[in-house]
């Protein structure tokens, strides 16, 4: 076989295992020609957008986003291609007043689209099956952030993909800061992939990358803080560029509380 018949085969290949994954998908097989929340269950998620007012980004309620004509622009919108719900972030955007980066993200709200806000207690479940589509340096893609119970606007967790591929979870020490991170995998720029990040019980954080599970403590200064997941593209570089950023492709989007 010639080498440009190796890599027409391994397109075809690829593609099938993208398509394999949309079939698992919330919504279930996606269609290309619909928004975002024809393919995905966004009824428990808001857009937070890299556009607005300095200081305050662009938030698109989960109202709009549901259904097969829902929100979409060029930051938030349906890859025509494969369905994939796709996520873009440059480097240079609009930025929340706690950070100097910008983001094309969901945040978990309630049903009745009142910001979602559980404790540690019980099981809280977030996985996501994605491709990073291109990134400059890193990206954040999954987090559990910390709500009520406190001053602190620090995340307990993000996820971040690296340009070289490696996965790395970042875990805060306090509620004060200090992130510590941990090398959990590696998955080619372009590649499919699966996480779960869930809660166990309060005490343990189980993450899982593409099935392979690490369970990491959860500090006892966070048991009073309530929490929320976020998913999408949450850019970890900044420059004057609206052409470099972070583009994520998610095929799977699923949160459960138990």
């Amino acid at each position: 076989m010639t080498r440009s018949q190796l890599l027409a085969a391994a397109t075809v290949a690829g593609l099938a295992g993208t398509l394999a994954v949309l079939g698992t998908g919330s919504a279930g097989a996606a269609d290309p020609d619909v928004a975002p929340g024809g393919n995905f269950d966004l009824s428990t998620w808001q857009l937070q957008e890299p556009v607005g007012s300095p200081g305050a980004p662009t938030t698109i309620p989960s109202s709009r986003l549901q259904g097969a004509h829902g929100y979409q622009d060029a930051y938030f919108y349906t890859d025509t291609r494969d369905g994939a719900m796709t996520f873009w972030a440059p480097e240079k955007g609009v930025t929340t007043p706690n950070s100097h980066y910008a983001r094309s993200e969901l945040r978990e709200t309630n049903r009745d689209g009142s910001p979602a806000n559980w404790p540690l207690s019980g099981a809280h479940r977030l996985s996501a099956t994605l491709r990073v589509v291109s990134v400059t340096s890193n990206v954040c893609v999954g987090q559990i952030h910390l709500g009520t119970g406190g001053s602190s606007t620090k995340p307990l967790l993000e996820l971040y993909y690296h340009a070289n591929g490696d996965i790395v979870l970042g875990t805060e020490n306090s509620p004060s800061g200090g992130q510590t991170p941990h090398a959990v995998g590696h998955v080619p720029v372009g590649r499919t992939w699966s996480y779960t990040i869930a809660v166990s019980g309060g005490d343990t954080v189980d993450l899982t990358v593409d099935g392979s599970t690490t369970h990491y403590s959860i500090p006892s200064s966070f048991k009073q803080y309530k929490q929320y997941f976020k998913a999408g593209s949450y850019n970890q570089s900044s420059s004057d560029s609206t052409t470099k950023g972070a583009r994520v492709a998610f095929y799977r989007l699923n949160v459960s509380h138990g």
